[in-house]
């Protein structure tokens, strides 16, 4: 049994101060695994005074030094990569092979990235030729609050920690409750790696507690926040008085639209990526749309994908899906599952309940619905499982109609081998990205959304920009 009762504070492992405790639960058995302490009021006050006390020297440093801490932490990363896949894997359910190929290794992507966004980043810059003394410097925000979510821990981690170190803030990073152990890990990285005491801090907690006061805090300046849509409004609400930069990335609906032209692997594509991380991505492609002409092929193709996709313990090695992360989890999926048979889905693989094989463990079948319209719940909510969506439409303008009729706008998907209509579809989808024929964004790509799904702009030099203010100046000589 793990017992995760320290958080790192002021470059120390200090005692919890609450002496409340969250039980680590594995989601293949629904056995304990231990406790992690809970963060109160008092414990997220001393993070926030480290930090507090050290960003004046950490603002002033050479950039330099900050990119050597990073590639200090990335060399002691990558050689602990096999225990952070381990520490994920039993947190969160994913299962080893994603754990090893996916989750564990993006947090390397994204140092990658973002250290190479640092070697073309000017901190001082000319505002023009028609004004030849102004300049416009770009400098750290301040201390910055990170919230960060399970389904995929050390990405969102690495999203906020590696560019607010390099953009020179302090911080304190509360992680969910649900993925202690990975946070856990990395503050031991970033002490291995030497980062100034005060610099980077982590306390344990939820978000009604721990996750409020960080956000209300009177010397945090910056919340950089991921997780749902609805606590994201919390965060808003909670960082208003104190008129904090909020940096929001929320959920999604992913609309996937597909083609008659589309390559023959569009909808095998689709469907599993629907379904990679047990359907837990904010931006998986969960609405597939499709061309009438195409659509009754493209149903029994989905049926047979979902049907081929295994599912087993996170522990074990194999190319499966895992389980969904918590018992509240699996029962709001089960929830819309049930929604969407009652609302007159068809429900062509899949539904409710665990798949053949489980009678314990937060499993959930691979489901996929057909003739479902954007009226119906499991169209319009964000299911966050394995659990696909199939709606056909006539032409481009009615699949436009159908994409951007949601509240949501983080990823669309288009599937077409007609070029030109590829670039007019992804000026008119409303999203913050747009992913073409299973094409993934190149390296340092900014990831985001708008609407319900927030407005941030995580990775590469826009994540930089993310923790820093802009000065005006005239006069420069």
């Amino acid at each position: 049994m793990r017992e995760l009762q320290k958080f790192y504070i002021g470059g120390q492992w200090v005692a919890a101060r609450s002496g409340v405790t969250h039980p680590m639960i594995d989601p293949s058995s629904e056995q304990p695994t231990g406790t992690v302490a809970m963060g109160d009021g008092n414990d997220v006050d001393a993070a926030v005074a480290a930090a507090h006390a050290v960003f004046p020297g950490w603002a002033a440093t050479d950039p330099a030094d900050r990119v050597a801490l990073i590639e200090r932490i990335q060399k002691i990363y990558a050689a602990r990569s096999e225990e952070m896949a381990r520490a994920i894997s039993e947190e969160m359910g994913a299962p080893m092979e994603l754990a090893r190929t996916r989750q564990a290794p993006a947090a390397l992507r994204h140092m990658t990235n973002f250290l190479e966004a640092m070697k073309h980043f000017e901190f001082l810059r000319l505002l023009g030729p028609h004004a030849p003394d102004d300049r416009i410097l770009l400098e750290p925000i301040g201390v910055v609050g990170l919230i960060t979510p399970w389904n995929w821990p050390m990405s969102q981690v690495a999203l906020k920690v590696i560019p607010a170190l390099l953009a020179g803030c302090t911080m304190v990073l509360k992680p969910s409750e649900f993925a202690p152990l990975s946070s856990t890990l990395l503050a031991e990285i970033v002490d291995e790696a030497g980062a100034p005491a005060g610099v980077f801090n982590l306390v344990q907690g939820d978000g009604q507690t721990a996750g409020a006061r960080l956000v209300a805090h009177p010397d945090v300046t910056m919340i950089s926040f991921t997780g749902s849509t609805r606590a994201g409004q919390s965060v808003l609400m909670g960082a208003a008085s104190s008129f904090k930069r909020v940096a929001l990335e929320l959920g999604g609906k992913g609309a996937n639209l597909i083609f008659a032209d589309a390559d023959e692997q569009a909808v095998e594509r689709g469907v599993r990526q629907c379904f990679m991380n047990s359907g837990q991505s904010c931006n998986a492609p969960t609405r597939m749309l499709v061309e009438r002409s195409a659509y009754a092929e493209a149903v029994e193709r989905a049926r047979e994908v979902a049907e081929e996709t295994a599912v087993g313990m996170s522990g074990s090695e194999g190319g499966h899906i895992g389980p969904v992360v918590s018992a509240r989890q699996y029962e709001q999926i089960q929830a819309l599952i049930e929604a969407g048979i009652d609302e007159g889905a068809r429900l062509v693989a899949g539904g409710c309940g665990r798949p053949s094989g489980f009678n314990r463990g937060y499993f959930v079948q691979p489901t996929v619905f057909a003739d479902v319209t954007n009226e119906m719940r499991i169209a319009r909510k964000e299911i966050f499982g394995p659990v696909l969506s199939i709606i056909p439409f006539e032409n481009e303008e009615d699949a436009i109609r159908l994409a951007n009729d949601t509240p949501y706008g983080l990823t669309n998907y288009v599937q077409s081998g007609d070029g030109e209509r590829r670039n007019r579809l992804a000026q008119r989808l409303h999203s913050g990205m747009v992913e073409m024929n299973g094409q993934p964004r190149g390296a340092g790509s900014p990831f985001g959304g708008v609407g319900h799904s927030g407005g941030a702009r995580e990775g590469g030099s826009w994540g930089l920009e993310e923790f820093m203010i802009v000065k005006s100046v005239s006069g420069w000589s």
